[in-house]
């Protein structure tokens, strides 16, 4: 389950949470501390829904035993908000990763490469 939160986490956020789950990084020991406001604003959260917050801290709770089951993170309510649109989402991923791929597409060099005449070395 933690490591699920640390996906969710990074599809929603576009970064890692932290480096290490340990109380002495940073990040990480930020959350264990308390300092959650502090944390998601180091992490470029502030605009993050309550919802979701609360669901990132119960899956990055420190004791297993206090951490979200999957029973429960199926029946969140950030996990089953009506107004999310599966569908529209789905497409708008698949066309960023189309033009992703359409603009890795190696491109034809400008001009011709130039031909080096090598010369024989004497031993």
């Amino acid at each position: 389950m933690f490591s699920l939160g640390v996906i969710l986490f990074i599809i929603v956020q576009g970064i890692f949470p932290f480096k290490e789950a340990r109380r002495e990084e940073y990040f990480y020991s930020l959350l264990l501390s308390g300092q959650i406001d502090t944390y998601f604003s180091k992490v470029n959260g502030t605009g993050l829904s309550a919802g979701f917050k609360n669901l990132i801290l119960s899956l990055f709770a420190y004791d297993p035993e206090k951490r979200m089951t999957l029973e429960q993170l199926k029946a969140n309510p950030w996990m089953n908000d009506p107004s999310f649109n599966y569908e529209a989402t789905r497409n708008a991923i698949l066309a960023q990763l189309s033009m992703k791929q359409a603009q890795a597409q190696p491109q034809p060099p400008q001009q011709k490469p130039v031909k080096v005449k090598r010369s024989k070395v004497m031993m």
